[in-house]
């Protein structure tokens, strides 16, 4: 899945910089690995089981203190915030094991 930052996570980001500039998301977006669905009413379902954690990187990836997070962060609200792109094929081109930087 693509996460691009739709206009009220621009203004949010803008609000928290006096200076009154407005940050430039055009071409940023984060790609994520999700869990399978077979269709619309399952993917529905996934998203609402992994929205809170991808809601918490956008914001995090942008403004790491949590006190000016959106506090009622609801699946409502991402939809407004972010434009999702789901693609159901990922190639995987490396010619080694992927692995996680956290196991290192």
């Amino acid at each position: 899945m693509i996460v691009r930052p739709k206009q009220p996570y621009i203004d949010w980001a803008a609000g928290l910089d006096d200076s009154g500039l407005v940050p430039e998301f055009e071409g940023e977006q984060t790609a994520y690995l999700i869990p399978g669905f077979e269709d619309d009413t399952e993917v529905e379902a996934v998203l609402k089981q992994i929205f809170p954690e991808i809601f918490e990187r956008e914001l995090e990836g942008w403004h790491t203190d949590e006190s000016d997070w959106p506090k009622n962060r609801t699946f409502a609200l991402f939809k407004q915030w972010f434009h999702l792109e789901l693609h159901s094929v990922v190639e995987d081109l490396c010619a080694y094991e992927l692995v996680d930087e956290d196991d290192v």
